[in-house]
């Protein structure tokens, strides 16, 4: 910090015009800079930040920065941060795990219960044509929550989360994640499946709340839903390069899968002649009411914009002034962390 009194954190794109969040949220001896775009920050304050809160700099910038100590992505995914970039400066790069957790959980939750009470289906019917298709009894994939088993792939924070709202349903929930130790199924009163393979063979409905990376990328492909119980529903939340939507849209063209709700996709917004895309588009008469596709909006709320501006600014804030570093995703890799 050399002998500069203040610590200055910089929002290179800041949210919007109000910043009292980040500046409450900081504390004492922190200064906020605020900036509208990579273009707008100066040379001299690249040069002279103390931390950086926002989303991943392009290769020309990265060679800008001087005496920065911390890089905090304000989201809970980071497979789009350049770790090996940071952690060859010594920089730390925090992500922020907790803002949206509530939201992501019960996003995932509308979904499936949108599917399995038909919702969309009867509000679509009924617009076409209110008194012919008033009809109570019809609901073409409706199930009893209390008979479904529910699998979480992936028991972090959201998939904690989704299996704890699962269970308030009388749902029978079991999860597939080889991270996470031996009795973290007791501790929640679920069950744990040693496989995805075991995991999709058992259950109607799969929630996925996995992280993306070389492990997960398509970790949902043709291969694991020939394992998948006939007429499972699938879930996605997380993020889209865990299923491999060419093989889902196979899966549910032949019946594997029965319907699917999914807030992200492989790329956003989305590619619009990936076979699934198109035939859900095109309203196509086998895929009619089956997929559901929300564009990436699960975590937002208000509030939850409100937790991640605060909750970001104060990871850097907490390290740069009272070392205390959270949520750090690079620390095995950092050389000589400043």
């Amino acid at each position: 910090m050399g002998a500069r009194m203040t610590i200055r954190i910089l929002f290179p794109r800041a949210f919007g015009g109000n910043h009292q969040v980040e500046i409450d949220a900081v504390g004492d001896g922190v200064e906020c800079e605020f900036a509208g775009g990579f273009d707008k920050v100066t040379e001299e304050q690249w040069q002279n930040c103390d931390g950086i809160v926002g989303t991943q700099l392009p290769p020309d910038l990265m060679e800008k920065i001087g005496s920065c100590r911390i890089f905090v992505k304000p989201a809970v995914g980071f497979d789009d941060v350049d770790l090996d970039s940071w952690s060859s400066r010594g920089i730390p790069v925090c992500n922020t795990p907790d803002y949206g957790t509530r939201e992501v959980a019960d996003h995932a939750i509308a979904l499936m219960m949108t599917l399995t009470k038909s919702i969309a289906f009867h509000d679509e019917a009924l617009r076409e044509d209110t008194i012919k298709n008033w009809r109570p009894a019809l609901n073409p994939y409706g199930k009893r929550m209390a008979d479904c088993t529910f699998g979480v792939v992936g028991l972090g924070r959201i998939g904690t989360a989704a299996a704890l709202r699962a269970k308030a349903f009388d749902m029978d929930v079991v999860f597939f994640d080889p991270y996470k130790p031996n009795g973290s199924e007791l501790a929640l009163g679920i069950r744990r499946a040693d496989s995805l393979e075991e995991l999709l063979a058992q259950c109607d409905i799969v929630s996925v709340h996995a992280p993306l990376n070389e492990e997960t990328r398509n970790l949902i492909d043709a291969k694991s839903l020939a394992h998948a119980k006939k007429g499972i529903i699938i879930i996605n939340t997380a993020r889209g390069g865990i299923i491999d939507v060419d093989a889902l849209h196979d899966a549910l063209q032949d019946d594997t899968v029965l319907a699917a709700g999914l807030d992200v996709l492989p790329e956003e917004p989305a590619k619009l002649d990936r076979p699934l895309i198109e035939a859900w588009r095109n309203n196509a008469e086998w895929i009619k009411h089956r997929v559901l596709i929300t564009p990436h909006s699960a975590f937002f709320t208000p509030e939850s914009v409100r937790d991640i501006r605060a909750f970001s600014a104060r990871t850097a804030a907490r390290y740069l002034r009272d070392n205390r570093l959270e949520n750090c995703v690079n620390e095995g890799s950092l050389k000589n962390r400043r």
